[in-house]
């Protein structure tokens, strides 16, 4: 049940303290783009993304964009947000991760994996012993499969509240 409970719970990306990340030495932010950074009906980022992404570039954090989505789906982001990204990630699978790690030569507790979904990105994080931050999702609109997930999710949720381990809605750093 671990690999399923975030370290950090906030109720957007705008709402974690970045500095605190920083102080614990993270040094680079995973962030998932569809219902994290953007709803899926959004073809490019927002001015306010934009600017969060702007201010945490000059706090000196590498951003990376790692998603599941294809190439077509991310690339607008990757370049109007002048960052990095992995597209067709297969998260929670290792191996993007893997080759982040390698490429930027981080160490795991360098890393924090920012995301919207408890079986992809947060259960991917932990597998790897990188910092997961969990988000609320952007909207309520989902790929079809996302929906059978967010299914799965809401049980998971309702286990873990009653074993006392985690709750929808009681954010925490």
């Amino acid at each position: 049940m671990d690999k399923f409970i975030p370290d950090i719970y906030q109720k957007s990306v705008f709402d974690i303290n970045y500095d605190s990340l920083k102080s614990r030495g993270i040094k680079c932010l995973l962030f998932d783009l569809d219902n994290t950074i953007a709803p899926l009906n959004i073809p490019v980022p927002d001015k306010e993304i934009k600017e969060l992404f702007s201010h945490l570039q000059i706090k000196g954090f590498k951003l990376i964009i790692i998603s599941n989505a294809l190439k077509s789906r991310v690339e607008p982001f990757k370049e109007k947000l002048n960052v990095d990204s992995s597209f067709k990630a297969h998260k929670p699978s290792s191996k993007k991760y893997k080759k982040i790690m390698e490429i930027y030569d981080y160490k795991i507790t360098e890393i924090a994996c920012i995301g919207d979904q408890i079986f992809t990105d947060i259960y991917g994080a932990n597998k790897m012993g990188f910092t997961s931050i969990l988000v609320n999702p952007i909207s309520n609109k989902d790929y079809p499969w996302t929906y059978m997930l967010r299914f799965l999710e809401k049980k998971l949720f309702k286990n873990l509240d009653k074993k006392g381990l985690f709750k929808v809605g009681e954010y925490y750093d």
